[in-house]
Order: structure tokens, then C-alpha cells, then sequence
């Protein structure tokens, strides 16, 4: 595999073969039965996790943690934030072997009905994914081939500008969908994959709503409205997303408080039902931008990953307030989704609601757009 530019999912990927998972901090105010019950019939579908591996497969620890994670699917964004078209074409190859040699828990998802097939056998969907637009290089032809390959989610940039929108870190916020990027979302809606505009600007983003005929989705955000900050989304763009018929996934980035620290799961809980309020129960989900086990937060892994941050820096792709490593505390482990669950439990919410939030939601906007 060709090298990719820097990136945090580089750094994370790395680690991940090392990563060992103990007791995840976890103390039950719902009953326990009923947590196993829900989770057990729920569609779990993460909106941006990067999957573990292990050197071993075989390994049953391994697996018991996998297996801890209740997750049905997730979606990974493959080729960081700049990678080129080869180094996106390498990493599809590296992923796809990665699932084969892991065939005992994970699998492509292709189509919809792949999602219930991980979830009957007992294994992971990994959801082939773009975060940025670099790998086409303007080319709309490389929709269709990369779709071939298997994404099925795509964006139309990342912080910066593309030859076809906006990311969130460009100074003129009038700059929208440009006429190349009208016809990519024709394309991308043609073809059948969910259009992300996570890290599209608000002018972009209300622009490709507007341009789509399938629903858009921001698969890993936070909320303005809770905290003014680049990365986050103003409420208006929640509404349009949610009236779109789109799902809002909540991450678990620095992004969610104005400190540069861990966040806590009341900071993370404050976002996700503002979320709720704005868009309503049938728009929001999980994207956690996380570690689908967990962060490791030794010395050593710790120094790697700041010397990834101060990259990110010196190439001018990062937001403000990046360093605090991508999880929230009380998250930072294989059980995150039944915690979330338990946390909507305790706000009031019925089952029905949290098993839409954590999957069903995501689970109708892929069927309505592939």
C-alpha cells in the first residue's frame, strides 16, 4: 500500500492491531435485562468508527471484545483527508484484505440487505466510505469507479475548498456547491451512494441538500447551538437535513466544549439531545469518529498521536481546538453504544426511539439513497 497523507485515521489505524480493551467504566441505571434485549433486536449502525484488527484473528479475546461492542455496522472513512486517486484505489485493496483475514467477524457491506446479513450472522458491516473529494481529483467519472469498488458514501470536500465545494475552514462562507459539484451530486444520487457533508460549509451543505434527490447526512458532527465552533452545525443546517429526510450522526471530537480537554459524557449528552430537539427522533444517530474499542492512552501512543496533531496543524488541515484524543470519557470503550443507550433511556426517551437513534435512523437513509 502506497503511503497516505498524515491523518488522524492513519495514526489511529496503526495502533489498532495493539490495542487492548479492560473493563469499560460502565455502571447500569436501567435494568440490565432490558439493555441486553434492546441491543440484542437493535440495528446498531456507528456512523464513522475506524473498525479493530488484530495480527491474530483467531485470538477469542479479540473477538469477545468485538463481540462486547453490539455494533451491526459502521461506516469507515477510508483515504484520510487528502489522499490522492492510487493511494484511495490502495487503501480499498488494504481494507478489503483486512476484512477477508477477519471474515469470522466482519463483512463488506454492498447493499442494504448486507446489514442484516452482519447482524444474523453475528458479525460487523464495514461500510466502505470518503471524507474528502481529493481521491477524485475532479474527475465525476471516479464515482462510478469508486462506487464499483464498493463506497457508498461519499463527500464533496474536507475543511478546505475542492474543485466542487467548501469545507468548514474556508474563510468566505458564501462559497458553495460549485456547477462541477451540482453535476458530482447528480451523480453520486444516480449511482446510489449517501452523500456526507459533514465537513462541507453551511453554504455547501444547504446547497447539496437543495441539488440531491436522496437524503443527505452529516454522519459525524456536533451542534453550534451548544458550542460555536467550525465543526459544528448551526441549527439551521440540523433542520434541513432533518426535513430532507437525513440523519444527523453525533461525534465524539474536541469540538464538543470550548476547552481543550476530555470531553465527558455530559458534554456529549448536552449535543445529542439538542440534536433531538432540532431535528427530531427520526434524525439522528451515533458517528462517533472513534476507535471501535479503545483509545490507548499510554505515554507512547499518546506522544504519536500529538506529533499527528501538530501535522495536521503545520499542513493546514486541521480544526481549531484539535489535540484531545477522539473519544469522550465514559465512551472510551467496546460497550459506547449501549451506554448512549442506557443515557436516552435515562432522559425519557422509549426504546423505540433509541433503537432508531442508534441505527435505524442511518439504516433508512441508506436504504433511501443506494
Amino acid at each position: 500500500m502506497t503511503n497516505l497523507p498524515l491523518h488522524r485515521r492513519n495514526f489511529l489505524m496503526a495502533g489498532t492491531a495493539a490495542l487492548a480493551a479492560p473493563a469499560f467504566p460502565f455502571t447500569s441505571r436501567a435494568d440490565p435485562a432490558r439493555l441486553d434485549a434492546l441491543m440484542a433486536r437493535a440495528t446498531v449502525i456507528n456512523g464513522n468508527m475506524l473498525p479493530a484488527f488484530e495480527s491474530n484473528p483467531e485470538d477469542e479475546a479479540f473477538g469477545r471484545q468485538l463481540s462486547a461492542t453490539g455494533l451491526t455496522a459502521v461506516k469507515y472513512s477510508l483515504g484520510g483527508s487528502g489522499a490522492g486517486f492510487e493511494g484511495a484505489v490502495d487503501h480499498i485493496g488494504w481494507i478489503s484484505n483486512e476484512i477477508t483475514r477477519h471474515a469470522a467477524h466482519y463483512l463488506p457491506v454492498l447493499q442494504v440487505s448486507d446489514i442484516a446479513r452482519a447482524k444474523a450472522s453475528g458479525r460487523i458491516g464495514i461500510i466502505y466510505a470518503f471524507e474528502a473529494a481529493t481521491m477524485f481529483e475532479g474527475d465525476i467519472e471516479r464515482i462510478p469507479f469508486f462506487h464499483r469498488l464498493g463506497v457508498r458514501s461519499m463527500q464533496l470536500s474536507y475543511n478546505g475548498s475542492s474543485p466542487w465545494a467548501s469545507g468548514v475552514m474556508v474563510a468566505d462562507e458564501t462559497a458553495g456547491l460549485s456547477e462541477s459539484g451540482h453535476r458530482a451530486v447528480n451523480t453520486m444520487n444516480a449511482v446510489g451512494v449517501t452523500i456526507d457533508a459533514s465537513h462541507s460549509n453551511d453554504r455547501s451543505t444547504l446547497d447539496i441538500i437543495a441539488a440531491s434527490n436522496r437524503p443527505v447526512m452529516l454522519s459525524h458532527a456536533g451542534c453550534k447551538g451548544v458550542y460555536d465552533h467550525p465543526r459544528n452545525r448551526s441549527d439551521a443546517v440540523l433542520r434541513a437535513i432533518a426535513d430532507q429526510g437525513g440523519v444527523v450522526g453525533l461525534y465524539e471530537l474536541a469540538y464538543l466544549t470550548p476547552a481543550l480537554e476530555q470531553q465527558t459524557l455530559a458534554d456529549y449528552m448536552r449535543h445529542l439531545l439538542h440534536a433531538l430537539d432540532i431535528c427530531g427522533t427520526e434524525h439522528v444517530g451515533i458517528g462517533s469518529d472513534a476507535l471501535m474499542l479503545e483509545f490507548d492512552t499510554s505515554p507512547g501512543a499518546m506522544e504519536d498521536w500529538n506529533a499527528s496533531i501538530a501535522h495536521r496543524r503545520e499542513t493546514g488541515v486541521a480544526a481549531p481546538g484539535e489535540g484531545p484524543p477522539p473519544f469522550v470519557t465514559g465512551l472510551n470503550g467496546p460497550q459506547r453504544m449501549r451506554r448512549i443507550a442506557e443515557e436516552l433511556l435515562a432522559h425519557g426517551y422509549g426504546e423505540t426511539v433509541v433503537e432508531k437513534v442508534l441505527g435505524g435512523n442511518f439504516l433508512r437513509v441508506f436504504e433511501d439513497s443506494w
